[in-house]
């Protein structure tokens, strides 16, 4: 690893208000907005990811937190974008060049959420944020063969290029299936980052894990989680001296 310390990614999915969702991938703008200001209010600065990896190789990354958001999903546009806005906070958005326009049918269950056009994906590059691929389709790279593999990650990194005028350097794995095999194929296609939920030995510093933020994640749980998993990771800034305390008194009580 380059740094001892990994960087804080979140990873979030649609941002719109809802009724039913049984892959828990939703969350309210209301909860959203909670979030950013929970955030904002510990000086922490929610940025693009590519940005975050820039500050983290340089060891300057102190306050910064990745947000990123899988899938492309068209509220972005009418939602989310206008929470970080109103924060000074930019992401990184992983759409899917071969679904833009269409709808997550990788879901069977539903409900059925549209997804950016190459209209939407273009405002959001025009505001700052950046664009990364996930992919064509949504599809497991590990699952499949070595052309529609090398498709997957050559021809939506041309696509979204050719879409948003930013150069592609970041790749999310869809479903956070990945492999040597599919990592590879992704430095070769020139990404220069990867993302996807769970850490994987032989990635080293070349995928990045992230936590799964959903619309039950209250300040509350956001301070737990800090504590249970960015301590660990000596996630540093204001607030800290708090948690490493709590953290040693825990330690001490369990001995």
């Amino acid at each position: 690893m380059v740094n001892d310390r990994l960087p804080v990614i979140l990873m979030y999915h649609s941002i719109t208000p809802y009724q039913e969702d049984p892959y828990d991938i939703t969350i309210r703008p209301e909860r959203f907005d909670q979030q950013m200001r929970w955030l904002s209010k510990r000086g922490r600065k929610g940025t693009s990811v590519r940005s975050l990896l820039d500050a983290w190789r340089h060891g300057d990354a102190g306050g910064l937190v990745g947000l990123s958001f899988d899938d492309g999903y068209a509220d972005m546009v009418e939602y989310a974008l206008p929470i970080l806005q109103r924060y000074g906070f930019t992401g990184t958005v992983f759409a899917l060049a071969g679904r833009l326009g269409g709808n997550n049918a990788w879901d069977p269950e539903g409900p059925r959420k549209a997804l950016l056009t190459a209209d939407q994906l273009r405002r959001l590059a025009d505001a700052g944020l950046e664009i990364g691929s996930h992919g064509l389709l949504h599809v497991r790279l590990p699952a499949v063969e070595d052309g529609q593999l090398a498709s997957e990650l050559n021809e939506s990194r041309r696509i979204l290029q050719e879409i948003s005028g930013q150069e592609v350097t970041g790749f999310c794995y869809p479903y956070g299936d990945l492999d040597e095999r599919s990592v590879n194929g992704a430095q070769e296609a020139g990404y220069h980052y990867g993302c996807s939920v769970y850490r994987a030995d032989f990635t080293e510093d070349d995928v990045f894990p992230r936590f799964n933020i959903t619309d039950a994640d209250s300040p509350y749980h956001l301070w737990r989680r800090g504590l249970r998993y960015w301590i660990r990771w000596e996630y540093q800034g204001l607030g800290s001296g708090m948690l490493v305390k709590a953290a040693k008194r825990r330690r001490s009580q369990a001995n």
